[in-house]
């Protein structure tokens, strides 16, 4: 059943009576200025993609969602000033491995969270999210190492969104080849086999990477730094949809265009598998949507409210030390010789895909395209076109396909390898906030 305005509203609101502390200082009644009911200054002016416009209902609900943080997340990780954040984090790692009622004075808050997490709404179909993460091992293993760095540098296009990513300290090249490879290591996770049961370890990673948001949340609202009536809530619910749906949302954007209205089953169940991992993550289902129309209408709705600003002390920071950023773990030859194909590649997805080829755009925010870049790019793009072609056609070949699924199995597993171990915490200690954060 739909969840009504009023509903979503009231949840809002609820914020300021059941984390004071956090929440109490806010006016969840007044729209800040990253908000904008005006297309024509936004980030993205065309609010009628093919004709789609977002409903008034789409609207409210993207208006409402930008000021919701993780309610039952955001309450564990203000226990930080008790407990301390090591002491939270370890304690969020025995429930996910052991179970919540094996960890020793559990508090109520994590109780509240894992339940949260464990609980399976009756709009997701496991077995459909099961078949959409082996038919996304695929993509994962071929394409993921190389486009990775483009996608992480199209969150920073807006200061509004990316402000809490620059108080963290990010701004430095090796904290944002971490942040890069934590992202990286998150979503190959949870296309393994089981990954996404209940003890599995893409359980567990989103587990981890919705407490390091919450406790961002905690850190910068009390800061000092924080000015809610501009930004809002750090990391509400509707910034998290673009990592967690961009690749759904280029397929449907690409059907549309195509005159296509309905998934193939295999696009389906890659769908399902996008809003399970996003719903694992605190999104709630108003904003995961399972038609083509309705995602590129709910992604619209965002992106066309989202007042359009780059900053090149906020924004312009962060891209440049992510594309300086060296992300492989050491200086073999080979990783040498992938850092520089990697590096070019990502950065003609990143133009291609998210500036619409516009590379003077790009120069300006700090992304430039030279000829080189353009060659390399696009030899490594027609290679990686070949093999996932070539894995799709093994899909078809009954015989064929298990072996072909065990092979990128084990190389989404050695890519995991490759990445290290990712710790998904934040540390406040080590915030660097810009000058214009501060």
């Amino acid at each position: 059943m739909p969840t009504s305005i009023e509903q979503v509203r009231a949840r809002v609101a609820s914020q300021k009576d059941l984390l004071p502390a956090l929440y109490g200082q806010i006016d969840f009644d007044r729209m800040p200025e990253r908000w904008t009911d005006d297309a024509s200054v936004a980030l993205v002016k065309d609010r009628s993609p093919m004709g789609l416009s977002p409903t008034r209902h789409d609207m409210d609900l993207v208006r409402a969602y930008t000021m919701l943080g993780d309610i039952v997340a955001d309450a564990y990780a203000a226990l930080i000033p008790k407990f301390g954040a090591g002491r939270l984090i370890g304690m969020l790692q025995m429930a996910c491995d052991q179970g919540v009622d094996k960890v020793p004075g559990a508090p109520p808050e994590l109780v509240a969270f894992l339940r949260d997490m464990e609980r399976i709404p009756d709009w997701v179909d496991m077995d459909l999210v099961r078949e959409g993460a082996r038919l996304d091992l695929n993509a994962t293993a071929n394409v993921s190492p190389f486009a990775i760095r483009g996608a992480f540098i199209a969150t920073f296009l807006n200061k509004y969104s990316a402000l809490p990513m620059a108080l963290t300290g990010t701004l430095s090249n090796e904290t944002a080849a971490h942040r890069v490879r934590e992202t990286a290591h998150f979503f190959a996770c949870t296309v393994l086999p089981g990954a996404l049961d209940r003890h599995g370890a893409g359980f567990k990673a989103a587990a981890m990477v919705r407490l390091m948001h919450s406790m961002v949340r905690v850190n910068v609202l009390t800061s000092g730094k924080w000015d809610s009536k501009v930004y809002g809530v750090p990391i509400p619910q509707v910034d998290q949809m673009p990592a967690g749906l961009i690749p759904v949302f280029l397929l449907a954007f690409r059907m549309l265009d195509e005159g296509r209205r309905e998934f193939t089953p295999g696009e389906r169940a890659q769908v399902e598998l996008a809003r399970y991992r996003c719903f694992l993550l605190g999104l709630p289902e108003d904003l995961l949507s399972d038609t083509p129309e309705g995602i590129v209408r709910m992604m619209t709705a965002r992106n066309t409210t989202l007042r359009d600003s780059f900053d090149d002390e906020i924004c312009g920071s962060l891209v440049r030390a992510t594309l300086a950023a060296y992300l492989p773990q050491d200086q073999s030859w080979p990783n040498l010789i992938h850092d520089q194909l990697e590096r070019r590649f990502s950065k003609l997805v990143f133009v291609q895909h998210f500036l619409r080829g516009d590379r003077e755009i790009a120069a300006k925010i700090g992304v430039d395209i030279r000829p080189d870049d353009y060659v390399v790019g696009s030899m490594i793009g027609a290679g990686l076109a070949l093999q996932v072609k070539a894995f799709q056609i093994a899909e078809t070949i009954p015989v064929v396909r298990d072996v072909a699924t065990a092979f990128l199995t084990w190389r989404v597993e050695q890519l995991i390898s490759a990445y290290g171990h990712a710790k998904f915490t934040t540390d406040a200690s080590k915030y660097r906030p810009t000058a214009a954060a501060a």
